[in-house]
């Protein structure tokens, strides 16, 4: 299960820990895509953290301002979750991997200039966040939190846990930050993020079967 998918439910049964479970033939009858998360609600399968908040929000009739029911409001929150799948995701999901997972997990280095060049573009993913996105609202989308805000956070968690200093010369993101963690409660978010923030500590990859999958699979996040 990924963070905005537990950010966004109470109920937990039949969590999935990243341990490559999901790289198991057993799984692959679950999601053929075999990544996590993965919902399955009776004989109904659903993959994509954003597909399943969306459906969860629907299904268990979540208070409005999740995903609002004013068209133009809704459309706000379609408008970043269609921008941050190909823009912030993946400068989140690459800096975290070239800083972090490739070097400490998978044994694996980066030449210094493609992590600067990462980096780079990171920024200004963050700016464009900022200014297109934020603006001087409390929420991205708005004066109530929404998924989207629920997206964007736990993407930005994942270079905060390789030690980028993200939010520390960003005070607007920053006190956007404090926000969401209010809205959501302290503790639910930090039980959300322990395990991105805990991956620093993790031992290296010692299977040699399942790093060389891992490594296929996360080769275009050196690029």
């Amino acid at each position: 299960m990924t963070e905005p998918s537990l950010l966004g439910c109470n109920q937990q049964e039949g969590l999935l820990e990243n341990t490559g479970q999901h790289y198991t033939d057993a799984f692959a009858q679950v999601n053929p895509l075999r990544k996590v998360p993965a919902l399955k609600d009776g004989d109904f399968v659903l993959a994509e953290s954003v597909a399943i908040l969306l459906y969860l929000s629907r299904k268990y009739k979540a208070p409005d301002h999740w995903y609002p029911q004013d068209l133009q409001t809704r459309a706000r929150v379609d408008e970043y979750l269609a921008w941050q799948h190909t823009a912030l995701r993946s400068c989140c999901s690459r800096a975290m991997w070239q800083k972090m997972m490739f070097p400490v997990f998978l044994g694996q280095p980066v030449p210094p200039e493609r992590l600067a060049s990462t980096l780079a573009e990171l920024d200004g993913c963050l700016q464009m966040l900022e200014d297109k996105f934020l603006q001087n609202k409390a929420f991205l989308t708005g004066p109530h939190i929404s998924v989207a805000d629920l997206v964007a956070i736990t993407e930005l968690m994942h270079p905060v846990s390789a030690g980028c200093k993200i939010f520390e010369s960003r005070p607007k993101l920053a006190a956007w930050r404090q926000r969401v963690e209010a809205a959501v409660g302290e503790s639910l978010f930090q039980e959300a993020h322990e395990v991105v923030l805990k991956a620093k500590d993790m031992p290296p990859l010692m299977d040699p079967t399942l790093k060389e999958k891992l490594k296929l699979s996360v080769q275009c996040l050196l690029h």
